[in-house]
Parts: C-alpha cells; sequence; structure tokens
C-alpha cells in the first residue's frame, strides 16, 4: 500500500480521511513525542515524508512565522518569518495563525493577513463610514518556501476585512495554489501559479459577506468541481478555469465548515450557518441556479458551524460547536444516534473505518460509525484543542494550545518508499 503524506487542511482529499493504517485509538500510552511550539496559532499541522509544517504567530514581534519539524523526533529544523505586520483583531476562538499550510513536496504555501495600512487600503477605507460589525480592509498575503526555510515568492492577491480576523488556507491542485477570500467586502477566490505566484485565475464572489471555508475539489459526474460554501450561497466551479459550474442560494448567511461528498450516495453535504443552521444533503450534477431543484434532504437538528462533518461508509457524523455528536444515514437523513461531548472546534477526521473526536479540552473520543454510537477509546491530551489533526502512516499529530504531539509509531506497513 502506497503511503499517504497529509499535505494540506483536511489531508490529501481536503476530507479528513486517511487510507493508511495502524492508527492508535487512545492518546495513552501512544505519545511518541510532545515539543512546546513558539507563540500561537490554531492552523493544523501538516505532514509531507519525515517533515512536519506548522505556522504561528508570535505578539511580542508581530511575525507570522513558518516552523519545519522532524517527523521522527519533533526536533525543530527551522523556523521562518513569513511577514511582520500589525496585528489584526480576532473572535476569541480564532488566533493570528489560523489558515493551515499546504505542501506539494517541493515549497510551502502559507496565507496571512497584513494590516499593514497601504494606499489601497487607505483608497478602500476612506470616504465612507465602515458599517457596524465590520473592521477596516488589510491585505491577503500568499508565500511559498521551499524545504530549506528560503522565501521562493511572496504575493498580495487583494484586500480583506473581517472583525473575526483571517483564516483562509491555501490549498493545492494541479500546477495551482488556491485560496478563498470571502470577506465584508469585494469577495474572491483566486488561483495563483505554484512556481512563482503569478494569478491564473480570479472568481468574483456574490453577496460579499464574510465566510471561511476551504473548498472541496472532486472528479463528480464526469467533471472535476470544486465545491464550497460562503457568502450567502453554495457553489461549484471548475478549479482549472474558475468558471461557475451551478449555485444554490443561501441557505444562510455566514459559513466556517467545508462541504464533504459521499461516493456511496453520490452526494454533497453542507453544514453550519450563521444565523441559520443547517444541514444539506445535495445532488451535485446541476447547472445554473439548482435552489428548487438539487437538495435532497435538510435538517436542522445535529448541525456544526465550526467543526468540519466526515463521511465513513454509509454514515454522515457531525459535532456541534457546543459539543453534541450526530451520526446520520447519509442517504436518508436519519438520525442514527447523538452524543454529549462538550465544546468542540477541531474538524472529524478518520481512518481505519475509525472516526477521531478531539474536544476543546483535548479529549480524543475514537468511535465505530454504527446505527447505534459505539465508543472504542477515550483520552486526554492534558492540552487544550482547537486544531484539526493531520494523520499520516500510522500517526497522527495534534496541535494543542502549547505543544505539537506526535501519537504512534510509523507504520512498516506504510512507511517504505
Amino acid at each position: 500500500m502506497l503511503a499517504e503524506d497529509w499535505p494540506q487542511w483536511r489531508g490529501p482529499r481536503l476530507d479528513g480521511t486517511s487510507k493508511d493504517t495502524g492508527f492508535p485509538i487512545s492518546a495513552d500510552g501512544s505519545v511518541t513525542w510532545k515539543v512546546e511550539l513558539p507563540g500561537s496559532g490554531h492552523a493544523s499541522p501538516i505532514v509531507w515524508q519525515d517533515r512536519v509544517f506548522v505556522v504561528a504567530a508570535l505578539p511580542e514581534n508581530e511575525a507570522r512565522v513558518l516552523l519545519c519539524l522532524d517527523r521522527n523526533s519533533g526536533k525543530q529544523l527551522w523556523q521562518s518569518t513569513v511577514l511582520k505586520a500589525p496585528t489584526e483583531g480576532t473572535h476569541k476562538l480564532n488566533s493570528l495563525a489560523s489558515s493551515t499550510p499546504a505542501t506539494d513536496g517541493e515549497r510551502v504555501f502559507t496565507a496571512f493577513l497584513d494590516n499593514t495600512e497601504t494606499e489601497a487600503t487607505r483608497a478602500a477605507n476612506a470616504g465612507r463610514e465602515i458599517p457596524k460589525g465590520e473592521v477596516p480592509k488589510g491585505t491577503v498575503v500568499v508565500s511559498a518556501h521551499d524545504f530549506s526555510g528560503k522565501q521562493v515568492w511572496q504575493v498580495r492577491p487583494g484586500l480583506f476585512s473581517s472583525k473575526h480576523g483571517f483564516c483562509s488556507s491555501p490549498i493545492l491542485f494541479e500546477d495551482k495554489v488556491i485560496v478563498n477570500c470571502d470577506h465584508d467586502g469585494d469577495g474572491y477566490i483566486v488561483a495563483l501559479a505554484r512556481t512563482d505566484g503569478r494569478e491564473l485565475w480570479r472568481i468574483a464572489r456574490p453577496n460579499n459577506t464574510r465566510s471561511y471555508c476551504v473548498p472541496l475539489i472532486r472528479d463528480i459526474g464526469g467533471r472535476t468541481q470544486m465545491v464550497l460554501s460562503g457568502t450567502m450561497c453554495v457553489a461549484s466551479y471548475d478549479p482549472r478555469t474558475g468558471k461557475q459550474l451551478w449555485i444554490m442560494d443561501g441557505p444562510t448567511e455566514q459559513f466556517v465548515a467545508s462541504i464533504v461528498y459521499s461516493e456511496q450516495s453520490g452526494l454533497l453535504y453542507m453544514t453550519g450557518g450563521f444565523p441559520e443552521h443547517h444541514l444539506l444533503a445535495i445532488k451535485p450534477d446541476g447547472s445554473g441556479n439548482v435552489t428548487n431543484t438539487h437538495i435532497v434532504w435538510r435538517t436542522n437538528k445535529g448541525v456544526s458551524y465550526v467543526p468540519s462533518p466526515i463521511i465513513e461508509g454509509s454514515h454522515l457524523l457531525n459535532v456541534s460547536d457546543s459539543g453534541v455528536a450526530h451520526c446520520f444515514d447519509a442517504k436518508s437523513g436519519e438520525i442514527e444516534w447523538e452524543e454529549r461531548m462538550r465544546e468542540h472546534h477541531a474538524s472529524l477526521s478518520s481512518a481505519e473505518g475509525r472516526v477521531y473526536f478531539i474536544n476543546d479540552f483535548g479529549v480524543v473520543r475514537v468511535v465505530q460509525p454504527e446505527k447505534s454510537y459505539k465508543l472504542l477509546a477515550e483520552s486526554e491530551l492534558k492540552e487544550k484543542v482547537f486544531a484539526t489533526p493531520a494523520l499520516s502512516e500510522g500517526q497522527i499529530f495534534i496541535r494543542g494550545n502549547k505543544s505539537l504531539i506526535c501519537l504512534g509509531k510509523r507504520s512498516a506497513k506504510t512507511a517504505a518508499r
């Protein structure tokens, strides 16, 4: 079996699933190493072969940094300053380093917000009264570093404004780095060339409302689709060109969680929303506006706003921010069970048919998805956790509020290259 790296947000398929084997089901007795990280951040770690990358914010000198650690020992190999800029305001549950980096095995791509005043931000902010609930605009900064920590390129694709701060994770597709910049202003999604950062396409987003969703890219129905919720809609685009394939109005205003797809049901699943809460199953074969034709089922129960859901077999699993987990029959939408787990903000992950829930207090629960709740193990990391874990070759990498923790041994079955 070919081993899988974990190169970007929610892994190689952008959906939280790993095809590797040999993962531990408990933190007890499974800590291979634990190292303290500088600064703070909620971004997930990513893994490429023998290296682990993570970003952090160092408020004492207004730096945003990219760190590279040795996978086998946790030893820091290097730290590179990506940006120094005035800190932006954030939601109490956000951080100054919430955008998960991405790597193609040669370069590591990061995204941050530069709050330094520029001619462009002055022009955008001047001469108007900033509405209540909005903040002055900053500038999105996307960067590429090589595996020695040297900056390869850095570009500023556009402005960004949100009172909750910034957290747009770059993702990779073919020769492109794609960054979603929905915000309180002229929202956009941009594709940049991995080699030099030049712009390849740009999508002007509708409605101009803050959302924080990482797109899902899948070959569905004979076409490659990039699907995401946000800015009062659910939309699908061709990731090669940026052309819109279909769009659905609403179902509400703002979104955070990523969409997932089930091969078994052939449906996309969207969860979340503010101020209303929705969970939708959507047929992905439409064109044009599909609001009235392509919603297969809908519920307002068991909805999560921040944590992204997961598909495991015939099941859709979700956990609300307040900490109530639900398991749905993915095809029908029937609730199979629910279980209280305390507050969650890390998204769900799965491997070997098991789903990992990690709550804000560092409690790890591993569940076997069935028609009734089946808990396989429960353990404690003894550290708060807001970041989604990375899974690769039988190891789980978890970013706590102070440390990066590696659970498990590299699986002999998948470690060979």
